[in-house]
């Protein structure tokens, strides 16, 4: 009987806190809570709305959202999701449904550790 091996890829994200560090600088603690809770909602809607769109095969709203999501990921210092949501529309306007589902697929998988990895720096720096 044959073995199934079940691969695990576990991928790092990286964080540039420098980004972070700035806007508490520049926009005090109240504000730069703003921010960053304002960008970690809509992150997780984009991510919502991408896969959505994904589904119903519209490229137009998938660039649209995607682009959303890279500025506010940049915003915020979320280096390696901007990365792979850039994969996610390269691929999209490359009409290569192969290689937009992989990296879709890379995208939520970086997005929810992304999320959890500004959470975790912002509450210890708190």
């Amino acid at each position: 009987m044959a073995t199934l091996a079940v691969l695990r890829y576990d991928e790092g994200v990286r964080l540039d806190p420098d980004r972070l560090v700035a806007l508490y600088s520049d926009l005090g603690e109240a504000g730069a809570e703003q921010v960053v809770c304002r960008a970690m909602e809509e992150l997780a809607a984009r991510l919502t709305e991408i896969r959505r769109v994904a589904d119903e095969g519209n490229p137009a709203a998938m660039r649209r959202s995607t682009r959303l999501l890279i500025r506010v990921a940049e915003q915020v210092g979320m280096l390696t999701f901007a990365r792979v949501a850039g994969d996610v529309l390269r691929a999209t306007d490359a009409g290569d449904p192969a290689a937009q589902a992989a990296t879709l697929a890379r995208l939520l998988r970086i997005g929810d550790r992304s999320l959890n990895a500004v959470w975790d720096l912002r509450d210890r720096t708190v």
